[in-house]
């Protein structure tokens, strides 16, 4: 009987133990996906749109896309690898030369959801002092890699004056090579404040003529993320 009642309590203590660990795992998860700091869309209030740039790897498509938006004369945010930017320092040079918004796309491409606070500060600081120290300018937006974060990444990306931005659509162009699902995933149902996540790969730079013109013709204006802020 004993023996009984102590295996019980047990199971029970196990139980509870496992509800606690699930409820904080949640409520974790939840506060992550809440926080005001993490922003996935502009001012629905107004027209402007931003088709962001991530780039980390390849250089290939990067002239041509620029070349296509200075045809539309539109100017968008590029999320730069300090990484790729010490290899790439002329290209960079280049977008920021044209008039086009630079942000922070950590050093490494590390997914900071497993890092540590100083480790994600130490991913975002080594970004931006590449690029402040070659360009002179200031970063104060953080994409984080693989869109992958959680609230210590943005605590530290926070303690360095940055906002953390997420995207409210993926075209998934480093997947999916396919022009017409590029475009597709691009604008359909767009809205206004939409961020839209793209990559320089060779299909989004066919895809993006088309790309803009729809987005000019529907009467949205593309452009920076902070001017969709």
């Amino acid at each position: 009987m004993k023996k009984s009642l102590v295996i019980a309590n047990i199971v029970i203590v196990a139980m509870f133990l496992t509800l606690i660990g699930l409820s904080f795992s949640n409520a974790q998860a939840l506060s992550v996906s809440a926080d005001s700091r993490v922003i996935y869309s502009g001012d629905s209030s107004k027209n402007n749109v931003s088709f962001m740039i991530n780039v980390y790897q390849g250089n290939e498509y990067i002239y041509e896309i620029l070349d296509i938006l200075d045809i539309y004369q539109v100017k968008t945010t590029f999320f730069i690898g300090g990484s790729w930017a010490v290899r790439n320092l002329d290209i960079v040079r280049e977008i920021y030369a044209r008039g086009h918004e630079l942000g922070n796309h950590g050093f490494y491409h590390k997914d900071q959801d497993t890092l540590d606070f100083d480790a994600n500060v130490q991913e975002i600081d080594m970004c931006h002092k590449v690029i402040s120290e070659n360009l002179g300018i200031e970063m104060t937006l953080f994409a984080p890699p693989s869109g992958a974060y959680d609230i210590t990444t943005v605590d530290a990306a926070t303690s360095l004056n940055y906002k953390t931005i997420m995207w409210t659509r993926d075209t998934i162009d480093w997947r999916d090579q396919d022009r017409d699902l590029i475009y597709n995933r691009a604008i359909k149902e767009l809205s206004g404040g939409d961020l839209i996540l793209m990559h320089p790969t060779e299909k989004t730079a066919e895809a993006l003529d088309d790309i803009l013109k729809y987005t000019l013709n529907a009467g949205y204006t593309p452009t920076t993320v902070t001017n969709c802020l």
